[in-house]
C-alpha cells in the first residue's frame, strides 16, 4: 500500500495545491502536501541537498497518512516533486529507492547545464548582491539586474534561502539520473520557460523506466492550468503499473 506525497517547487504557500490535490481525491488519490523547510516552513540555517534528503526521510517516517504509519504502508510511496520539489524527489530516489513504489516528476528541476549562457547567468546569480550594490543604489536598477538574470525568486528569499537556493543550483552537477531505478512518470509543458523541455527529454533519456507526457501549451506549472488533464495522466499511469495508493 502506497502514501502519495506531493513535494511543491519555489512557493511560499500550497494554498494554489488545493484544487489539484482535490482533483487527485476525486480520483481515490489522496495526496499530503508536504510543506518544505525554507519555503512554506522557516529554517535558521543555510540547507543543502542532503538536507533536504534526510528531512524527508526523517518526515516520512513520523507522519501519518490517513492516520496511517508508514510502516503501515509497508514504508513505500509514490512522490511527487514539481520543479524544486522535484530535485529533491530526484535525490531521495537515488538515495531511498527501496522507499519509493513510483516518482512522478512534474516539470523537475535538477537537470545542469554548462552552456556559455548559463554560466554567466549563474556568475551572476551569485554574485547579484556585490554586482547590485557596485551599479547603483537605486531601487530601479537593482530591479532591473535581477529581472536580467530571470531569478525573482532569489529577490524574494531570505539571507538562508538565498544561499540555499545557490546550494541546491550547484548539486545539479552530482545528480546522475541513470541511478533511479524507480519507475517514474515525466510530466512537462511543452511551453515551459523555466526548466525547458529539453530537461524533459534529457531525464526521460537516462532515467530507464521512465515515461514522458508533454503537456501541449501548458507552461511550467500544467498541474494548476492543466490540471484535470495531468490528473488524468497520474491516475491512468498508477492503474497501469499496478501501484497501490490510499
Amino acid at each position: 500500500m502506497g502514501a502519495v506525497i506531493i513535494l511543491h517547487g519555489w512557493t511560499y504557500s500550497t494554498e494554489k495545491w488545493n484544487p489539484f490535490a482535490n482533483l487527485l481525491k476525486q480520483k481515490s488519490i489522496n495526496s499530503t502536501i508536504l510543506k518544505i523547510p525554507g519555503l512554506t516552513e522557516k529554517i535558521d540555517k543555510v540547507w543543502r541537498i542532503d538536507d533536504y534528503v534526510e528531512w524527508l526521510r526523517q518526515k516520512i517516517e513520523s507522519q501519518k497518512f490517513n492516520n496511517l504509519t508508514m510502516k503501515q504502508f509497508n514504508n513505500r510511496l509514490v512522490l511527487i516533486g514539481h520543479s524544486n520539489g522535484g530535485r529533491i524527489a530526484l535525490n531521495f530516489a537515488i538515495k531511498y529507492p527501496q522507499r519509493i513504489d513510483r516518482l512522478i516528476l512534474i516539470d523537475s528541476a535538477g537537470a545542469y547545464h554548462n552552456d556559455l549562457a548559463i554560466r554567466a547567468k549563474r556568475f551572476l546569480f551569485k554574485n547579484i548582491a556585490k554586482i547590485g550594490k557596485k551599479l547603483s543604489s537605486s531601487e530601479k536598477l537593482k530591479e532591473l539586474l535581477y529581472n536580467v538574470i530571470g531569478k525573482t525568486d532569489y529577490k524574494n528569499a531570505n539571507p538562508y534561502m538565498r544561499q540555499t537556493m545557490i546550494n541546491l543550483l550547484g548539486s545539479d552537477k552530482m545528480l546522475n539520473f541513470d541511478k533511479i531505478i524507480v519507475p517514474t512518470l515525466i510530466i512537462w509543458g511543452e511551453n515551459d520557460k523555466v526548466t525547458p523541455l529539453r530537461d524533459a527529454k534529457i531525464m526521460h533519456a537516462l532515467i530507464p523506466n521512465s515515461k514522458l507526457y508533454i503537456v501541449k501549451g501548458a507552461k511550467h506549472s500544467p498541474q494548476f492550468t492543466n490540471a484535470e488533464e495531468v490528473t488524468e495522466i497520474i491516475t491512468k499511469y498508477l492503474k497501469t503499473q499496478n501501484a497501490k495508493v490510499i
